[in-house]
């Protein structure tokens, strides 16, 4: 049993209408996570974060901005600010969530992880809000396991957090998740189970 204490944070990533089921860049069985993760906001963390894809009109990693099918390096539009499509998914519980990053807006970089942008250079403000709350150790929820999770996870164990990613708190866009749970593991990355998480 893991528990849960006022030095740990709760991630939840990316969460949004376009990622879950009849969305523009749906995850398969991406609202299955929603309860898991809702469950999960009752625990006794320190903090609780969301992020947010949130890209402008013509952002480099729409398919569309430059004239050519959705490949896994552009996808179909999704997230666009101030759509539907970027809110949050109405029924994830999100009275304790106590920051939202919205990451993705410049234009011509994209922006995997809740950490920081692609560039590795433009930092979205998450890990000193952490780093200033007295958080040690986070668990990372979410969309996608084998993007947005994945670039966030790594990105959390390098800036320092212990890092475990809820196994069926996430999904993933490819059909064999496998090869991302070798990268992380590879990272150092611990992973667990929902049901091993209690509050002391």
């Amino acid at each position: 049993m893991i528990h849960v204490t006022s030095h740990d944070a709760l991630l939840v990533i990316d969460l949004q209408n376009d990622f879950l089921p009849g969305g523009a860049l749906a995850v398969p069985d991406g609202d299955a996570v929603i309860p898991v993760i809702n469950h999960l906001t009752l625990l006794p963390f320190g903090q609780q974060a969301a992020s947010q894809d949130w890209h402008p009109h013509a952002h480099v990693s729409f398919a569309s901005t430059h004239g050519r099918k959705a490949t896994p390096d552009h996808w179909p539009d999704h997230c666009v600010a101030g759509t539907h499509g970027a809110e949050l998914a109405a029924t994830l519980h999100q009275a304790r969530i106590g920051m939202v990053i919205r990451k993705g807006r410049d234009p011509d970089v994209d922006s995997y992880s809740a950490f920081m942008d692609n560039d590795r250079a433009t930092r979205t403000g998450l890990d000193s809000w952490l780093k200033g709350l007295d958080i040690n150790r986070v668990f990372i929820t979410g969309l996608a396991l084998d993007y947005c999770v994945r670039f966030t996870a790594i990105d959390a164990k390098a800036l320092g957090f212990e890092t475990i990613v809820v196994e069926d708190a996430c999904r993933a866009v490819g059909s064999d998740p496998q090869a991302t749970w070798q990268i992380l593991a590879q990272h150092g990355i611990a992973r667990a189970h929902a049901a091993d998480l209690a509050g002391l």
